[in-house]
């Protein structure tokens, strides 16, 4: 007869209510459409691992990337939710074992006419046990696993994030000392020619109408340098938060921009189902959820229990623990629902509706992440073009505007042309800075929308 109910019971604990669980089919493609002709600078091989940032070759930029991951609060709570999502999975496996208690009590009772009083000790060891006969502890168990791998791949989408966006508001600092170099440089000309411009006023051979106009381009000019130290200022305090500190305790100093933009190895369309944490926390909750819908199903099936106790009690506390006193129970329970009004349907509903929710947000998050890698090779391609014309655009102005300036001294133009290709340099200029920053700031949301690092684990 034991050989027979253990058999049962082995047999009953294999069953399974909830569905077989499998990584749902992703939208993708055989390759990147603006993936045509790329060609990486370095080989994959010869990447850092992880420290995409040093690509750019700017020693500021890493140091402060090392802080961000330690530092940054964002990224603290994300760690402090995986933490949690971890627990939660201990909590789930404990579920699995049987409760054990232990209780004692000492009572001492007396009423009525009757002046006798008495004493009752009792003590009392117990234990509990839920057999997983229908898998739905185990389920729970998976859910919770699933719940804890996505929170990790949300931690890594946090660092990933607060990396990315130091970089971005990196790459604004250095534009914005690069524009302020300019700009010095240009209100030192405008000075110049402002000094030139007066001299020819006083000396009657320009009319006033020129010392105004040179007058209007400086003040412009000094303007706009103004708002670039505005600009900056800004940048410095956004980076301080992302390393968490106070704005107060934190600067920047000028420093050269290093220009490099690195050519970053792209892989097939389904790496990105490894590298991208978005997809990985997108996938991990498909899986909690299917793992909702065993525990669900699960109430269609009795809930059993076992249960034993072994105490002592009695009226003596000296002879509590003789044979005489002992007691002891062993019991198993079953309980089922017989009728709730589809209760139980309507929550095996809800399990795979969100299941299927699950799976859609998945794919949709594929479908996003696929359109960012094409967004930005096609960005990369076009602001290359772009720099190599914003360059021959900058030369070609900066040349105008002297050879303008020395008409204008040897009075063949009059000043408004002088105006008009002062101001065509200084918008060459700054344009060419903004294409050098554009070309940074996509190379750093191409590593984004690849997720990080490139290598396969």
């Amino acid at each position: 007869m034991k050989k027979i109910l253990g058999v049962f019971t082995l047999a009953l604990a294999g069953c399974a209510t909830g569905p077989a669980y499998q990584v749902p089919a992703a939208p993708l493609s055989a390759q990147f459409k603006e993936a045509q002709g790329w060609q990486p600078a370095a080989p994959a091989d010869l990447l850092e691992k992880g420290r995409w940032w040093e690509l750019f070759g700017d020693a500021t930029l890493n140091e402060l990337a090392r802080q961000v991951e330690v530092n940054n609060q964002n990224v603290a709570a994300a760690e402090a939710r995986y933490a949690q999502a971890r627990a939660a999975v201990a909590e789930q496996r404990a579920s699995l074992f049987p409760v054990v208690t232990l209780d004692a009590s000492a009572n001492r009772s007396g009423g009525g006419g009757d002046t006798r009083t008495g004493n009752q000790y009792r003590a009392n060891i117990g234990a509990s046990w839920e057999p997983d006969v229908w898998g739905r502890l185990r389920a729970g168990v998976s859910g919770a696993q699933a719940g804890a791998q996505a929170s990790a791949a949300d931690l890594a989408a946090a660092r990933l994030a607060a990396q990315g966006e130091l970089a971005l508001n990196y790459i604004g600092l250095r534009l914005a000392d690069a524009q302020l170099a300019l700009l010095g440089e240009t209100v030192e000309g405008y000075q110049r020619v402002l000094q030139i411009t007066r001299n020819r006023v006083n000396a009657g051979v320009a009319p006033s109408s020129d010392l105004l106009q040179a007058q209007t381009q400086l003040a412009n000019a000094s303007a706009d340098r103004l708002g670039a130290q505005r600009q900056r200022a800004q940048l410095e305090h956004a980076i301080a938060i992302l390393l968490g500190k106070a704005p107060a305790d934190f600067s920047l100093q000028p420093a050269p921009w290093a220009l490099q933009v690195p050519q970053i190895p792209v892989g097939l369309p389904s790496t990105l189902l490894e590298r991208r944490p978005d997809i990985a926390a997108a996938e991990r909750r498909v899986a909690a959820a299917n793992a909702q819908i065993g525990i669900a199903r699960s109430a269609y099936f009795p809930s059993l229990s076992l249960g034993g106790s072994y105490g002592v009690a009695g009226s003596q506390l000296g002879g509590l623990f003789s044979a005489s006193n002992t007691l002891w129970s062993l019991g198993l329970s079953a309980a089922q629902a017989v009728f709730n009004a589809g209760a139980t349907g309507a929550r095996v509903d809800q399990a795979s509706a969100a299941s299927d929710a699950a799976v859609a947000a998945y794919r949709q998050a594929v479908l996003n992440a696929l359109a960012d890698v094409e967004d930005q090779l096609a960005a990369s391609r076009v602001l290359a073009q772009q720099q190599s014309l914003r360059e021959t655009s900058a030369n070609s102005a900066t040349q105008a505007e002297q050879q303008m300036l020395n008409r204008y001294r040897a009075g063949q133009v009059g000043y408004t042309d002088v105006v008009a290709a002062q101001v065509a340099a200084l918008n060459a200029r700054r344009s060419l800075l903004q294409a050098q920053a554009d070309r940074q700031s996509t190379a750093v949301a191409l590593v984004q929308a690849l997720g990080g690092g490139w290598h396969v684990r």
